[in-house]
């Protein structure tokens, strides 16, 4: 199998691909959109997935990689009765993450790309299209963001270490009462706003904000929505566990991530899960 620095390679390329495809169709007037139970899917996100699977596999193939993307998981379950993949290095896809800021034009959408080892993030890249930067990062080699010019750096996350001063990044939508509550609750230093589960782990990263909340409810985030963010924030000095302090496992079976995970800067992290944890138990009373 190639080095890990070689596979990187080959998402980043795979990543800038994508992007370009989502960047077209954000452009156009008439974008069709099939609004699904699990959130509405557009043309776009078909083409970038299409995209990205075939760069992928024409590359890797499918002896060593197994792939597991939000638009295929149904046919993985289909064919095996589990969502489980059953291959040790797997790719877990979101060819389009933020689809409703995608249809809306705030331009708060992102791709990830991951490719997780027995169930832990080793590779990914979140690419931004609308800001033309893309985030890459190999297990202990840091985050690397790479700009469409061809400008490189290595972004860090905050050292401010008291939580009262720390901002939150939050959704637009996808937010219900009880988070709202322990939101209004948790005794932080505001809050920014920004639509894709990638571009609010960018704003960590780039110390536009330092925490980022995640509950599940009636439903919960999938794999492909937390497995490469999580690595491009653990590279850049961050973490990112269920607030029970667990890490978070990917192809599992289940691709929701039930429960409350906490992404932060990590210098308060234990603190910010203990807090969480005690704000939610009085609202659940």
């Amino acid at each position: 199998m190639k080095s890990l620095e070689n596979i990187a390679e080959i998402a980043i390329s795979t990543g800038w691909g994508a992007a370009d495809i989502l960047h077209e169709y954000y452009r156009k007037s008439d974008l069709s959109v099939d609004n699904s139970k699990e959130g509405p899917v557009t043309a776009a996100d078909l083409a970038s997935n299409r995209y990205i699977l075939e760069q992928l596999k024409g590359q890797l193939g499918t002896d060593d990689f197994g792939y597991l993307s939000e638009e295929t998981y149904q046919e993985v379950f289909d064919k095996t009765g589990s969502g489980r993949v059953n291959k040790d290095w797997v790719w877990i896809i979101d060819p389009l993450d933020g689809t409703k800021d995608f249809i809306k034009k705030t331009g708060e959408y992102a791709l990830h790309i991951a490719l997780v080892y027995q169930g832990r993030p080793h590779v990914s890249v979140v690419a931004c299209p609308e800001a033309d930067m893309l985030y890459c990062a190999v297990l202990g080699s840091g985050t690397v963001a790479y700009s469409r010019s061809g400008g490189t750096r290595s972004p860090k996350v905050s050292e401010i270490d008291d939580l009262s001063q720390l901002k939150v990044v939050v959704s637009r939508t996808h937010r219900d009462d009880r988070f709202n509550k322990l939101i209004e609750t948790l005794p932080t230093g505001g809050q920014k706003a920004v639509g894709s589960v990638g571009g609010k782990i960018v704003a960590i990263i780039e110390q536009k904000a330092d925490i980022y909340l995640s509950l599940s409810g009636k439903s919960a985030p999938k794999d492909w929505d937390m497995a490469a963010p999580e690595l491009i924030l653990t590279e850049a000095g961050g973490k990112f566990t269920h607030f029970d302090g667990q890490p978070l496992l990917y192809n599992q079976g289940d691709p929701c991530q039930w429960g409350g995970r906490a992404a932060s800067n990590s210098l308060c992290h234990g603190e910010l899960c203990e807090k969480v944890t005690q704000i939610l138990r009085k609202i659940d009373q």
